[in-house]
């Protein structure tokens, strides 16, 4: 499985369209993935899943006022239940075959451990978009989000032991099983383990908000100063564990921190705003943004370790209603 800084040959997501995930928020929603959409159509093509003519029409009529409606931006029709597509979408990965570089890894996907109710058709997208693409699918039963693994593209993948090993996915494979099936499908050598997620996470504690490899030697963590925050203890200890975890050569991971941003809440309950749910695209780095001063420095740090792309600001809050952001809602297909 390549690297996310890696070229690009498109990034797909899912026009927002379920009114149980966004609420009263669809229309702010909208304008985010017209903002995504409009910088990430600069470097690369955007395939925009719709399961319908009339969302189809509405992206369009959005895209188009918003500035973004370039000859980049394609539209797929496929049926989904949900935006999230890093987690139900499929795993791109290369072969060492001429003949078919590109392939597809379908993971399972059981709705984040059975916490919704949905009809089946996330979990089927992978195979039937690689049907569609002509593309080879390798079925898997190891349940396993995209956002709960990120990988360096040079043989090394981390992931979480509260999401992994959690009783909801997979309860009949132990550790060692899990890592195995890992190393096979994505193809690499060792599989690293934190801990826990953060607050208002639920996915159970998904790498991708806490830590995420940025170039195939150093990862951004997120910390938490605070001592009175419920994740000040989690995020400490995962720094802990990063502190002592090495590449395939031996060499030790070089850590960068982002803090987290001011806790934000909706409904009463705590949801997880973090900046570790940056998308990197081929020329720029979208990152969320909360309207507080953490913002400034996330997109610093960002901007300096993200190999020449731009760092972006997208506007998460709005976003963060349906207990996500921008990594979660975008995937890259690698270019072969």
């Amino acid at each position: 499985m390549p690297a996310e800084w890696e070229p690009h040959e498109a990034t797909w997501l899912t026009w927002p369209h379920n009114p149980y995930t966004w609420r009263d928020r669809m229309r702010a929603v909208q304008r985010a993935y017209a903002h995504m959409v409009c910088e990430l159509a600069t470097g690369e093509a955007v395939k925009i899943i719709v399961p319908n003519e009339e969302i189809e029409s509405t992206a369009r009529a959005i895209l188009q006022r918003e500035g973004g409606l370039s000859p980049a931006i394609e539209f797929v029709r496929l049926a989904t239940d949900s935006e999230w597509i890093r987690d139900y979408g499929p795993a791109f990965v290369v072969r060492d075959s001429p003949e078919e570089p590109l392939a597809i890894v379908d993971f399972g996907f059981n709705s984040w451990g059975a916490k919704y109710e949905t009809t089946g058709a996330d979990d089927l997208m992978p195979t039937r978009l690689g049907e569609m693409l002509g593309i080879s699918c390798f079925d898997s039963d190891l349940i396993l989000e995209g956002g709960a693994v990120t990988v360096n593209g040079e043989g090394v993948a981390i992931t979480t032991e509260a999401c992994l090993l959690r009783g909801n996915r997979n309860p009949e494979l132990g550790r060692t099983e899990k890592e195995t099936l890992i190393r096979e499908y994505l193809g690499v050598d060792s599989v690293l383990w934190l801990g826990d997620g953060i607050a208002g996470d639920d996915t159970d504690g998904h790498v991708c908000d806490i830590a995420r490899f940025i170039n195939p030697h150093t990862v951004i963590a997120a910390i938490e100063e605070n001592r009175t925050d419920p994740n000040n203890r989690a995020l400490r200890d995962n720094m802990a564990r990063l502190m002592r975890m090495y590449d395939r050569h031996g060499d030790r991971l070089h850590v960068a921190t982002i803090p987290m941003p001011n806790p934000i809440y909706h409904d009463g309950e705590r949801i997880p705003a973090t900046y570790l749910n940056f998308y990197i695209g081929n020329e720029v780095i979208l990152v969320p943004q909360f309207g507080c001063p953490q913002d400034r420095i996330a997109l610093q740090v960002i901007d300096a370790l993200g190999q020449g792309r731009r760092a972006v600001g997208i506007d998460a809050k709005d976003l963060l209603a349906g207990l996500g952001s921008c990594h979660g809602l975008l995937l890259q297909q690698p270019k072969v």
